[in-house]
């Protein structure tokens, strides 16, 4: 589309999604076993047509940016590009994004170098598919300054998430980020029609929740964050802008997930694997796009494999795997047994470490992947964990959370950091 430039904020911290954050930012974390968060925006930037895209970012962020650059390279008879604009020092400021207005303010030189009427401003962190083009031309038709794109959650929802009340017509009359008094809640139940006059159909009660998605007339985004003191979007631009500003609603029916900690992780991976998914990968006509590897097929010799997602380069011998992700490269040996299982696979093969790859292991730590005879149920395998033969992994219902050198365990799922060794015979 002429005329808009999407800013994606990719720089969240994601304590929430430790220890799988602990090395990575938050839209840098691996999905369905080849992708990263990252991409489902930046995809939905391209298939809409938005082709100025710029990524902020800040905390642990090397790894999306090296993903980033092998990844969006276009080709020199367009003028799109994916730009990555880290945190940096400058005459005026030397500090640290504040928050996620800050971050827009801190990088506008950047940002409003090209000709841009409309703003559209996204998180980096969530799953989706939405066409950007319907949203701005909506945006164009109401004569807003401001438009959100929101979603209808129930009430067990709405205590996590901004909340807003819209009229009939859309128009945003209230604005509260997270709220916890069950009376503030009640206030904001969703009217029914702004939902069924775009041809949406919700059913029982809902709340409308901001999905974190913006579009910004680009005169008044440049206003609004000239008050250096505001520097968060939903906890005070734009609560602050309603009343002065035409701000509105834009309701979405479709799939759309926060991935904000590991239970909504690990459900919404594994959601992937059934057989009509709520989220399916395979639709047509609306790819995802991620970094291309020259990579051997996946190879499987001798085993079952029940409902489950095998990315290229995993070899699976002799084994058993049942509702489970396989990422790429993912090595699974014989006799072993996987159930529940998101296995993020590997960077590299034995054999290909070169200088700069992450930890070294000692020469007699096991393979990479998991060994021979394993059980291994409800867990996430980071990348590069080596496990040994006959090492069993299952839940442990009894233990709250808990947080060791080999193992974590989050909402009753047990998470194998990245890099982890594990030696054979090992029970976790």
């Amino acid at each position: 589309m002429k005329h808009v430039t999407a800013i994606i904020l990719g720089g969240g911290r994601g304590t929430r999604l430790y220890p799988l954050t602990l090395e990575r930012s938050k839209p840098a974390v691996a999905f369905a076993g080849k992708y990263r968060l990252i991409d489902i925006p930046i995809s939905n930037c391209i298939n809409s047509g938005l082709k100025k895209v710029f990524v902020l970012t800040q905390f642990l962020s090397a790894s999306m940016h090296r993903h980033i650059m092998r990844t969006y390279r276009f080709d020199k008879f367009t003028e799109g590009f994916v730009d990555i604009l880290a945190a940096e020092q400058t005459p005026e400021r030397a500090d640290w994004f504040q928050g996620t207005a800050d971050a827009v303010r801190a990088t506008l030189n950047h940002t409003m170098y090209y000709d841009s009427r409309q703003v559209v401003i996204l998180s980096g962190d969530h799953l989706y598919r939405m066409d950007y083009s319907q949203l701005v031309k909506a945006h164009r038709e109401s004569g807003a300054d401001i438009t959100l794109a929101v979603y209808p959650v129930v009430r067990d929802e709405a205590p996590r998430l901004g909340l807003l009340r819209a009229d009939a017509d859309g128009r945003v009359t209230e604005f509260v980020e997270k709220p916890q008094d069950p009376a503030v809640i009640d206030r904001f139940r969703a009217p029914a029609d702004l939902f069924t006059r775009r041809g949406l159909e919700v059913r029982g009660e809902r709340y409308l929740a901001s999905m974190g998605i913006y579009v910004f007339e680009a005169d008044v985004l440049k206003e609004l964050l000239a008050d250096t003191g505001k520097t968060d979007f939903g906890g005070e631009v734009i609560p602050d802008a309603i009343g002065d500003r035409k701000v509105v609603a834009y309701p979405f029916n479709g799939y759309w997930r926060d991935i904000g900690t590991i239970a909504s992780f690990y459900e919404a991976n594994l959601d992937l694997v059934r057989r009509t998914p709520e989220f399916d990968l395979h639709a047509a006509g609306w790819p995802f796009y991620t970094r291309s590897r020259s990579l051997p097929p996946s190879r499987i010799v001798g085993s079952e494999i029940h409902d489950s997602l095998l990315v290229e380069g995993a070899c699976i011998t002799g084994a058993v795997i049942e509702n489970s992700i396989i990422g790429v490269r993912g090595q699974v040996g014989e006799g072993s047994v996987l159930q529940d299982v998101i296995m993020m696979g590997s960077d590299f093969y034995d054999g290909e470490r070169r200088l700069g790859d992450l930890e070294q292991c000692a020469d007699d730590a096991p393979p990479m992947g998991v060994g021979r005879d394993c059980r291994i149920e409800r867990c996430i395998i980071d990348k590069n964990a080596r496990i040994g033969d006959g090492v069993v992994i299952t839940p442990r219902p009894d233990m709250a959370d808990y947080e060791g050198r080999r193992r974590w365990i989050r909402d009753g799922i047990t998470i194998i950091p990245k890099g982890t060794v594990i030696r054979s015979g090992t029970e976790l």
